[in-house]
């Protein structure tokens, strides 16, 4: 891995690590369904922009079907469970659940697809579990229920991201910038009667809220889609990936630092049984990502 994207992967980490801050200070005053519209809209209109400066077609007509499965379980859904969720949880937490999206991942397609884990990956998928029970365990003698339901939730949004995952492998779909731009416009569309649900906020937000949800619109979701894609064309998917470990290293670190958030001995142990866990079912090995790739003579 070459130092240039080694520097992008940890820069996108620190992104998506932040988003979980960012939410937690947005959410009292917006509430989720305002939030994450906002977050939303904000990443389509940025991709939008992106679009016409890049001259790309986004082509909705055609691939309609597939924004809008990609809209529901890739962002509007999982966001909308996130921002219940950050109502109740520290910013450390929410980060530390998302990353249990692999395992997830493997255990629907065992059950979906058929293919079923062997060997390492069953250990990964029951070491990955054993860390969300002792830190899901730990976390609720000091949770109210509300509070219980926001951590299902979390875990809920870290499932729609594996089925969205395991659908995009199966589904015939255009580039992957199309997908980041048009599932944008759907879950901002399928978000919308959402707002008719909730009242509007009460107060004008303040500065700082609003800063947030920018942050939240462009950065973590249009700049990070971007990054994180060009990742994929550099790296591949699988190295790519190892994002996934990185997210709840920055998500504890920004919590901390800016929020005060407790750290726990729970926090940090359920943090490394779940990325130990996801590292063997994902079939990852770190050292080897970063061993210099030989090239080969024609």
């Amino acid at each position: 891995m070459k130092l240039s994207s080694l520097l992008q992967l940890i820069l996108l980490s620190a992104i998506w690590g932040a988003s979980f801050l960012f939410m937690r200070i947005a959410v009292p005053e917006l509430g989720p369904a305002w939030l994450m519209f906002g977050r939303v809209g904000m990443a389509a209109l940025f991709l939008a922009l992106t679009a016409l400066t890049l001259k790309k077609s986004l082509h909705f007509g055609r691939y309609k079907g597939h924004y809008l499965m990609l809209g529901m379980f890739n962002s509007a859904l999982p966001f909308l469970l996130y921002g219940y969720a950050a109502t109740e949880l520290p910013a450390s937490l929410l980060s530390i659940l998302n990353a249990t999206a692999p395992l997830w991942g493997a255990l629907i397609s065992a059950f979906y697809l058929k293919h079923w884990p062997t060997g390492r990956a069953l250990l990964g998928l029951v070491t990955g579990f054993a860390g969300v029970v002792l830190l899901a365990g730990v976390e609720s003698l000091a949770l109210s229920t509300d509070g219980l339901l926001a951590l299902l939730a979390g875990l809920a949004a870290a499932v729609c991201y594996a089925i969205a995952s395991i659908y995009s492998k199966q589904a015939k779909q255009t580039d992957a910038f199309g997908n980041a731009h048009g599932s944008m416009w759907a879950a901002t569309a399928i978000l919308l009667p959402s707002l008719w649900l909730v009242p509007a906020p009460v107060a004008l937000p303040s500065s700082g809220a609003l800063l947030a949800v920018l942050a939240l619109g462009v950065l973590c979701s249009g700049i990070a889609y971007l990054l994180y894609f060009r990742l994929v064309n550099t790296l591949g998917a699988m190295s790519a990936l190892t994002v996934t470990f990185l997210i709840p290293v920055f998500g504890i670190f920004w919590g901390a630092l800016l929020l005060d958030e407790h750290i726990g001995w729970h926090t940090l142990s359920g943090t490394a049984i779940i990325l130990l866990g996801t590292a063997l079912t994902t079939g990852i090995r770190l050292p080897s990502l970063f061993k210099p790739k030989l090239s080969r003579s024609s």
